[in-house]
């Protein structure tokens, strides 16, 4: 058992992540601006991790062997795109700088698949797709901009402290919490079903998704994997399919045309952004479809309904 800390852990992502590593035999310390009263035998602090002095305080006290750092405004443009760009630039620096001072030896911290730079006004055409982790990043947001620093910024620690801590990032595709499958609003204040029916609703996000429990899965993985792995990895983490009834080789050219015909091979239920990464150096693939999902969702309805018989 390791003792992992969780930043964001009240977040839609950090509930599910407590959720699974706890699952999983990992004894978790949730950190949040603020946070529920603690069940027994539960760790929860709440700290402004945009304060250094908080931030070092947190962790010298936590006795940690891992930290993954999701905290941040998670939506782009929902504040003051100084305030986005401050606010999440200072947490990863404070946390990780904070760990590596209390001499935690892994640290994980969240990106975003936005640092790609598709939806800019000025235009975007990618190199290739799928979308992998050796395409250029070209954030043209605060909040894009914000993740790709949390990722130089983990390579700074990396370049810093060698082999010494062991630090990855990871890019967690559009995050569809377990109740959203049961139609709770995602995000964006769409249903899933929405985000289906309509296929304008999922085209800003390239049909992307993840379940939240598979990156709590993901997450576990790495950190077994952090020991024998390259240090100072970046993964994209999301579903093996798109978010979509039609392959992404029909609705790419028409909500994406300055794609051309980069997005001819993803046929079937190819999505548009690459795990293969993911799959190779830590053997993870995702667990959850929304197929599956969807008609779980419905087969809980309908016993809600019926009482269970049929």
């Amino acid at each position: 058992m390791s003792r992992v800390l969780v930043t964001g852990s009240s977040g839609r992502l950090g509930r599910s992540v407590v959720a699974v590593l706890a699952d999983r035999g990992h004894e978790v310390i949730e950190v949040d601006l603020s946070v529920p009263a603690a069940s027994p035998g539960a760790e929860r602090i709440a700290a402004d991790l945009t304060d250094a002095a908080q931030a070092s305080a947190v962790l010298a006290g936590a006795r940690a062997d891992a930290v993954i750092h999701l905290a941040a405004i998670a939506v782009p443009f929902s504040a003051p795109e100084q305030h986005i760009l401050r606010t999440n630039a200072s947490l990863a620096y404070n946390v990780m700088q904070a760990a590596v001072d209390a001499g935690v030896r892994k640290i994980v911290t969240a990106s975003s698949p936005t640092v790609f730079g598709y939806g800019s006004p000025a235009g975007w055409v990618p190199e290739r797709l799928p979308l992998d982790e050796d395409v250029r990043p070209r954030p043209w947001n605060a909040y894009a901009l914000s993740k790709l620093l949390a990722e130089r910024t983990m390579e700074m620690f990396a370049a810093q402290k060698g082999d010494e801590v062991r630090l990855a990032a990871f890019r967690p595709c559009y995050v569809v919490a377990p109740e959203e499958w049961r139609g709770a609003p995602t995000q964006q204040g769409h249903t899933i079903l929405q985000r289906l029916d309509d296929p304008a609703l999922s085209a800003p996000a390239l049909f992307n998704y993840v379940d939240a429990r598979d990156v709590g899965g993901f997450l576990d993985t790495l950190l077994g994997a952090l020991d024998d792995i390259p240090n100072a990895q970046t993964f994209i983490v999301g579903a093996e399919d798109a978010l979509a009834r039609r392959p992404l080789a029909e609705l790419m050219p028409v909500y994406w045309p300055q794609t051309g015909g980069l997005a001819e091979g993803l046929t079937g239920t190819a999505p548009a952004f690459s795990i293969e990464k993911a799959r190779r150096l830590l053997g993870w693939t995702p667990d959850h479809d929304w197929r599956s999902e969807l008609a779980a969702a419905d087969t809980d309805l309908t016993d809600a309904l019926t009482g269970g018989t049929r």
